[in-house]
């Protein structure tokens, strides 16, 4: 039987709005399995964004249960969370979150050294020699192209290894070529560190290459996960 990796009962998230209480996820039960790949459709504003959140521990849910490797991400506290976080999941974001002060290098190292790896500089070099940036890994952000960032961006999530990645809208930024490539790159890193893939996109040619469809409409699934279709 397949090892569940993350588990949502009846999760739920209310946020306050100017007119009051908003419900955003309205009660998902969704269960993931280990090395899966799914991908997270539905028209905007239907709660992909915010399941992604509440997955990793970005957000918490308001009502439900959220299980990550079999622990309960909702029973956490923020430090707890963000300790998880970093020994378990990495997070690739549609605006690339890097630190304009850093190089590319120095972004990719940044999570190894605050997990305390002793060799945090190589295994970034060689994180972002595998997406094709090793001559670029002493610039800074400001230096390179949307489609640079993203790869490094790519490289620093993958770079610990995590049992889970996460990516939020990965190619929404990008022209349709480095967007393509930044395809292959989520995919390849998924398969060289085995890691379960969860991503939210608009892409269908994105979702087409997931084990599995989810989609969210209203805050709800729409319907019964949808299986990839035959190649």
């Amino acid at each position: 039987m397949p090892e569940d990796i993350l588990a949502l009962t009846d999760a739920r998230l209310t946020l306050a709005g100017n007119a009051g209480p908003v419900d955003i996820l309205k009660g998902i039960t969704l269960t993931i399995h280990r090395g899966e790949t799914v991908g997270l459709i539905g028209p905007s504003g239907s709660g992909k964004s915010s399941l992604l959140m509440l997955l990793g521990g970005l957000e918490r849910a308001t009502g439900g249960r959220v299980l990550a490797l079999g622990q309960d991400l909702t029973a956490m506290d923020e430090d707890a969370l963000a300790r998880f976080r970093r020994g378990n999941m990495g997070v690739v974001f549609q605006s690339f979150h890097l630190i304009p002060t850093m190089t590319a290098l120095e972004n990719v190292a940044l999570p190894l050294e605050l997990a305390g790896a002793p060799d945090a500089f190589d295994r970034a070099q060689a994180e972002l020699t595998t997406v094709g940036l090793g001559p670029r890994m002493h610039h800074y952000p400001s230096q390179m192209s949307g489609g640079e960032q993203q790869r490094v961006a790519l490289a620093r999530a993958a770079a610990p290894r995590p049992a889970i990645l996460l990516a939020d809208e990965p190619t929404g930024n990008l022209d349709g070529v480095n967007g393509q490539a930044i395809m292959d790159l989520l995919f390849s890193l998924r398969d060289r560190h085995g890691a379960t893939l969860v991503l939210v996109t608009h892409a269908p040619e994105l979702a087409q290459r997931c084990d599995r469809i989810i989609r969210l409409a209203d805050g709800l699934l729409a319907d019964a996960p949808l299986a990839k279709a035959a190649e």
